[in-house]
């Protein structure tokens, strides 16, 4: 436990101290947590990150991190897009298989391309969401830790009915719902204090759905390590798991508000 709480308050001082000075520091460490969170995602299907596979899913990840201001830019100027990085890396890893005679998959070229899809676009949002305004990612931030200790502590003081028991068995629908509720309660706190919507029926429901999201993306991870026979993606935070661990409910949540024009 004491090791689990120096992690959790020299990681969250580091991350919080690159939030706030924003700019390039800050999309540098996102580039190096996205480049973590694959190495994790790779490992739980043995591939590894410095063979020509892993180095082909860096970049084409770390094309998709690209801020929009860049890709624009590019779009201008080359018209190449996102999905032409991506599409050319699907190709090259469909000729690596057939020089390596199949030893290296169709299943693990669909892997990679998943992956980088996952890893890079979720990870190109959190960097879009700080430079659309530190307020947008403190309020994305609040919901995902609401929702969270809202479900772990509503449902092991009510929970009773398991939520995804082949999934996640310590899950339970009434946590499901408690964290829904407690993101709601501390976005309202944030919108008297910090008003970041003209309405608040839009921000209510905003919080609903992005905490619906958010355990969402708990699942699908919990679900992917529960696949490949893993309890954490990684452990590079002792007592805390990976970096997938601490990120994948930001990896639903932040390209959702995108999506809604929340942000």
């Amino acid at each position: 436990m004491k090791q689990r709480i120096i992690t959790g308050v020299v990681a969250g001082a580091l991350f919080i101290t690159f939030l706030l000075i924003g700019n390039l520091p800050f999309t540098l460490l996102v580039y190096a947590l996205a480049a973590v969170a694959l190495y994790e995602l790779l490992k739980m299907k043995h591939i590894k990150i410095f063979s020509i596979p892993g180095i082909l899913g860096i970049l084409v990840t770390f094309s998709l991190l690209l801020p929009t201001s860049v890709t624009s830019n590019l779009l201008e100027q080359t018209e190449y897009t996102k999905l032409d990085f991506l599409l050319i890396g699907v190709i090259l890893l469909l000729i690596y298989s057939v020089l390596v005679k199949n030893h290296f998959t169709f299943d693990d070229v669909g892997f990679i391309a998943l992956s980088t899809l996952y890893i890079g676009m979720g990870f190109h949002y959190l960097i879009e969401t700080r430079n659309g305004g530190l307020e947008y990612l403190i309020f994305a931030l609040l919901i995902v830790w609401s929702t969270d200790s809202g479900a772990y502590f509503i449902g092991r003081k009510l929970g009773k009915k398991k939520l995804w028991p082949e999934i996640s068995p310590n899950k339970t629908v009434e946590g499901f719902v408690g964290g829904i509720i407690s993101a709601v309660v501390l976005a309202c706190i944030m919108q008297m204090i910090y008003p970041i919507s003209s309405s608040w029926m839009v921000l209510i429901v905003i919080s609903v759905i992005a905490s619906i999201f958010g355990q969402m993306g708990d699942l699908v991870e919990s679900a992917i390590k529960r696949h490949y026979g893993v309890k954490d993606s990684g452990n590079l935070l002792p007592g805390h798991g990976g970096i997938l661990d601490r990120f994948d409910s930001l990896l639903f949540v932040l390209p959702l508000l995108h999506f809604l024009h929340f942000i």
